[in-house]
């Protein structure tokens, strides 16, 4: 079972989902894979971590980073998801990264070929939008390419984060 939660921000609703006692998925609403985690059902209940998510999301959309990160679940997924999830964490605020530059960084640990489309899969289906900040996840032609929440979405959330999206091209 899962419970959830909405919150209304400047770029539309987010629906926020957890089991308890961490956040386990939080989506634009109408993104694409839109809450692929909540087929075994909902109930709408305020959580602490729901509370925690919204101050997270209150900070960020004033511009700024915030200096906690909610408690988050990773549950039922492949290592190759978490472990690209668990380095879209670590892109800076502000900065962007490249779906080769991910897939590098795995080669490096797994001294195993990884493709810059394997790493976009996974990044594609990150369940915890925007803390996991798959925005920041750009083509190596410094390409806008793709986003589950869509493109004019991206453009505002690295706006937001003082990224100049004109050096940026779509494709």
């Amino acid at each position: 079972m899962y419970y959830i939660a909405k919150y209304l921000s400047p770029i539309g609703g987010i629906t926020m989902a957890g089991s308890g006692q961490a956040l386990a998925g939080l989506w634009l609403d109408g993104q694409k894979y839109f809450a692929d985690a909540l087929l075994c059902g909902k109930e709408e209940k305020e959580l602490p971590v729901f509370a925690q998510t919204k101050k997270w999301l209150d900070i960020y959309f004033t511009g700024k980073a915030p200096d906690f990160t909610p408690p988050l679940s990773m549950e039922g997924v492949s290592p190759f998801r978490r472990r690209v999830w668990e380095i879209m964490l670590t892109i800076p605020f502000g900065q962007t990264m490249t779906y080769g530059n991910i897939a590098k960084l795995i080669e490096k640990e797994t001294e195993k070929r990884v493709s810059a489309q394997a790493v976009g899969g996974a990044v594609g289906h990150n369940p915890i939008s925007i803390i996991i900040p798959c925005h920041r996840v750009v083509g190596s032609d410094s390409s806008l390419t793709g986003y589950a929440g869509g493109l004019e979405k991206k453009r505002y959330l690295l706006s937001l984060e003082g990224i100049d999206v004109t050096t940026l091209s779509t494709p």
